[in-house]
Formats: structure tokens, sequence, C-alpha cells
């Protein structure tokens, strides 16, 4: 078993090294060093659903002030690529590591998060679901490729991503399959077509709910897009033959903009954030124009080594009572 373990840990490098090199080459990005923790005052880290609690710390030398280790770096890269003055076009990279306590455990989920953080310049031009598709493609050409290259050169896998990733928005998912739930309905339609991006996440749909939360301000979810529905951002979704599942590798989509933030705010009932100093940045077009997302790594790696557990492919914090349960499936956990 020790002996399968460290194959497991080699592939995995394999996994992540050919990935980030694609993904760096596909959407022209260059690889930074990220912070694990900012200031909790200042509206940087990411609030994901905007519910979750995040892990916060005072700082002793800095007379106590309180620091919270990141959920992503959404926000904090768009900060960053102002700061070095990125070219419209070039992006940065960077491995996001964060603790979610609140994230509730399952096969795919722990409280540990490890991300491909990426973001990149563009221009107002920019702001459509044309170039939300066309970087998609980009990074779906990145996973593609490394399933390939692992498949050749551990031939323990047949390569099973589909040729093409099909894109639908959270609408016409709706009227899809409008008596299952979302989660039923990404399942359906990852079953269908192998890879999904789902488009317009965070918006109430025409029943009155939302696909799912998102938090307003970092993705533009509510504006009209040029298809007529709401929304510049969306999830990558593969159908997992292991899990028998839908499978979400990324998040991502184009920033707000000043116009979007303010609404996404009001909608949310968060206008005191106007306030904090990122946010002030974006009321001030003070940051540049962007697009960005995280990739999960241990999702990543999973889904090609065709895991059945995230423990599998990460060295998480796990009960006594799963481990034991795990084992009892053949399944052992880092």
């Amino acid at each position: 078993m020790k002996k399968e373990i460290l194959k497991t840990e080699e592939a995995i490098s394999f996994i992540k090294q050919t990935f980030e090199s694609e993904l760096k080459k596909n959407l022209n990005l260059t690889k930074i060093s990220a912070p694990i923790a900012v200031f909790s005052d200042t509206g940087i880290n990411d609030d994901l659903n905007g519910t979750e609690r995040s892990v916060t710390f005072p700082i002793k030398a800095l007379s106590d002030r309180q620091a919270v280790i990141v959920n992503s770096l959404a926000k904090w890269k768009r900060i960053r690529l102002q700061e070095l003055d990125v070219e419209e076009g070039q992006g940065i990279l960077t491995d996001m590591r964060a603790i979610r306590p609140d994230e509730d455990y399952s096969p795919i989920h722990s409280i540990y998060v490890d991300q491909w953080d990426w973001e990149k310049t563009i221009s107002k031009n920019h702001r459509s679901i044309r170039f939300l598709k066309e970087e998609v493609l980009k990074i779906y050409d990145s996973l593609k490729k490394t399933e390939t290259l692992f498949a050749k050169k551990y031939k323990s896998i047949d390569p099973i991503l589909p040729k093409e990733i099909k894109f639908i928005s959270s609408e016409e998912l709706l009227h899809k399959y409008p008596d299952l739930d979302p989660k039923e309905r990404e399942t359906e339609i990852t079953k269908e077509f192998g890879a999904v991006f789902l488009i317009g996440i965070g918006a109430k749909l025409s029943d009155g709910k939302t696909h799912d939360g998102r938090a307003p301000d970092y993705d533009d979810w509510s504006s009209k897009n040029e298809d007529g529905g709401f929304g510049l951002n969306g999830d990558i979704l593969l159908w997992n033959p292991i899990l028998k599942d839908s499978f979400e590798i990324s998040s991502m989509g184009i920033r707000v903009d000043k116009n979007s933030l303010s609404n996404q705010l009001e909608l949310k009932s968060e206008e005191k954030r106007k306030e904090l100093l990122y946010h002030k940045l974006i009321l001030t077009e003070s940051v540049p124009q962007s697009i960005g997302g995280g990739i999960g790594q241990s999702r990543v790696c999973m889904f090609i080594l065709r895991k059945k557990h995230i423990g599998e492919v990460q060295a998480g914090i796990w009960s006594d009572l799963i481990r034991k349960k795990m084992k009892e499936k053949g399944i052992f956990l880092l």
C-alpha cells in the first residue's frame, strides 16, 4: 500500500505540473506568489456564498489587527493585476491554499481547498458571453491535453473527456429540467454531454430562485448578456463516471465593474461594503477590468486518476470514523 501511495503522489505531481504548464500557455499567464491570509477589514477576502465562516486570527506584531485565511484569491488577484501593471491579454496564476471550516465533508469536499487561481486583464469590449466562452475553451483544452498526456505516460486510464464542451445557461437548464432541483439538473446535463459550462450563476431565474449562490462582489452575475440572459460567469462541470455524478472543477467569470458591483450589492442588501478598500477601487475604476477563476487542483487530480474520494489525492483532516469506513471500502486517505 505504501508503494501505491507513493505512485499516486508521483502521478499527482505529473498532473499538476502538466496542467499548470498548459494553462499558462493557453491563457498567457505568469506564475506569481500569493498570500495565505489578508487583513479582514479590507473586503479583499472572497465571501463565497456570503454565509460561510472564515478562519480569522489576531496578529500580535500589528497590535492584534485581525487577519483572515483566504477563501479564494478572487479579489486579491485583481488588485495584484493593477499593482503589477499587467497588460491587457496577459494574466497571473497562483497556487491558492485555503481552510473553509464550514465545508460539509463528502467524497468531493474537505475543509482544505487547493486551487489554481488565475486572473487576466481585459478591456471593456471583452465583457461578453463570446469572450467568456473563448476563455473556457482554452481551459478545457488544457484539461484535455493533460488527460491525454497522462494516459500516454501511465497507461492506466483511457481518456474520456468529450471532444467539445457544451455551453448552456442556468435559465435554459431550468427549462430543460423544470421538475428537478439545481443539483439534479447538473447531474442530468453532464451525464448527457460529458462536459458542460453552465452560464449565469447567482441571479434569480424565472422560477424566482437562483441556481446557486454567489457573493455580490467578484463575478458579474447580474448584467444582461448578448444571449438574452443574465450573467457573465459560470462553472465547468464534468461527468464523473466513478462517482456517477456531476463534478465541478472550476468556477469563473468576468469580474464586476462599477455598475454591476453597485447593482449586486443592492440586490444582496450589502451596500455597506462600498466603504471597503476593494469595493472603492472598483467603484472608482482604479483596478483593471478582468476575468478570472479558480480551478480545483485536487478535483482535477481526482478526476484524471479516477479516484473515489478527494482524500486519496490530498492530505486532509478526517475523522477516525471516515477513515475506517473508507478503509473498509479499500480507499486509503492520504
